[in-house]
């Protein structure tokens, strides 16, 4: 991993990548005031026992560090939400994301690949992730939501104000930096939840076949979601929906140009492309981190765990520990069992997980195709998203050829 840390420098905040950990598997970070998780089974017990270890991690924020209720509300923010009023909302857009519906999305997302290579290719450069990795999820789950492609820009200036930043993730912060972390995030957050507002007011006058009609219509328990259930629901699935692809498809070719013997294997055999992608999110997993906050006093691995208190799970560091992985620094596609956490786990299993998992193999596969040698400019060198939460490239250009 030394050799592929200097080459690409990648930040040491990003310290999963920077060899095996030493230390336990579970901690308690007095600076920060948070409980950090490290270990496979340990996270994999966290992720699986939604009782003990609750999605709404707001609850124990000090109400200082949160913006107010009117310009702030996660009331239908999917991952916030514990059962059973989670079940209830997930059920709403699962059927939209079933395999079967996902594959016949398989002929636009190749479509759409070809068109932004053809793009890029007439410019006589190709820089991935503004090229292709950022474009295609976006315009493919904006067509999904029935919100304006073209408004991508848009997207992107929302999604990097809100994750593009290199702020420590703790309670402990001085009243100065809460206070600059809500000015630079609660402006993107206000005009995003206006944009989808609009549109969603849009489809309650005129319906359409989209995502954002169906949350419009749908009903838990007998009643229609509020409006601003339905905005921040559209808000996780426009994010979501395109964020997490960006970051695998610009990892997996980070991979194959570090590791150039799986790319000749890999572009020799072609069925080998999903195991290319799961090893590709398992070594550098695109959301390194989720929070989870005790219910109770809890016991995990060699700690033991109070009530009321945040718990920071690194997928990412758990998917690097060798007492589930054989040599976790190395990149093998040919892992067998690869029970990796980058999806998640449980009931927050990442409802995208099959589209993101499309989207990267059938862009690998053209992308193999079209290009000789995937390989980094070194003249014009690759940049990593700074956020400590999140693992991937924000900048990748690639050598035409």
């Amino acid at each position: 991993m030394s050799d592929i840390v200097e080459r690409y420098d990648i930040p040491e905040r990003h310290f999963w990548l920077h060899g095996p950990r030493s230390g336990p598997a579970v901690e308690f970070d007095a600076g920060t005031g948070l409980w950090n998780v490290y270990g496979y089974p340990e996270a994999h017990e966290v992720l699986g026992d939604p009782a003990t270890f609750s999605s709404d991690t707001m609850r124990v924020v000090p109400k200082e560090l949160l913006p107010s209720e009117d310009d702030f509300s996660l009331n239908g923010f999917i991952t916030q939400i514990d059962p059973p009023e989670h079940g209830k909302l997930r059920k709403l857009v699962s059927s939209a994301f079933t395999r079967k519906v996902v594959a016949d999305l398989e002929p636009r997302i190749a479509a759409l690949t070809g068109e932004l290579i053809d793009a890029a290719r007439e410019r006589e450069r190709f820089e991935l992730v503004t090229d292709l990795a950022y474009p295609l999820p976006v315009i493919v789950i904006a067509e999904l939501l029935g919100v304006p492609s073209s408004d991508r820009d848009l997207f992107k200036q929302w999604a990097d104000a809100l994750f593009q930043r290199d702020a420590e993730i703790s309670l402990n912060r001085s009243a100065e930096e809460r206070s600059a972390d809500l000015q630079a995030t609660m402006g993107p957050w206000k005009e995003m939840s206006a944009y989808l507002a609009a549109h969603a007011a849009e489809r309650r006058r005129r319906p359409r076949a989209d995502l954002l009609t169906r949350l419009v219509e749908a009903e838990v328990d007998g009643e229609r979601l509020p409006d601003e259930q339905v905005v921040n629901f559209a808000i996780v699935l426009l994010l979501a929906g395109h964020i997490t692809t960006t970051m695998l498809l610009g990892n997996t070719v980070l991979c194959l140009d570090a590791f150039p013997g799986e790319q000749d294997a890999v572009r020799a055999d072609r069925s080998a492309i999903p195991a290319v992608i799961e090893e590709s999110i398992r070594f550098l997993t695109p959301f390194a981190l989720l929070g989870r906050t005790t219910t109770r006093e809890a016991r995990l691995g060699d700690a033991t765990i109070p009530a009321d208190q945040m718990v920071m799970v690194w997928l990412a560091a758990a998917n690097r520990d060798p007492r589930q992985f054989r040599d976790p620094g190395v990149f093998a596609p040919g892992r067998e069992p690869n029970p990796h956490l980058g999806f998640g786990r449980g009931i927050h299993f990442c409802l995208g997980a099959p589209l993101a998992r499309l989207e990267g193999q059938v862009a690998l596969n053209i992308l193999l195709d079209r290009f000789d040698v995937l390989r980094t400019d070194p003249q014009d060198p690759v940049r990593f998203i700074p956020t400590p939460s999140l693992t991937g490239v924000r900048r990748l250009p690639l050598v035409l050829g």
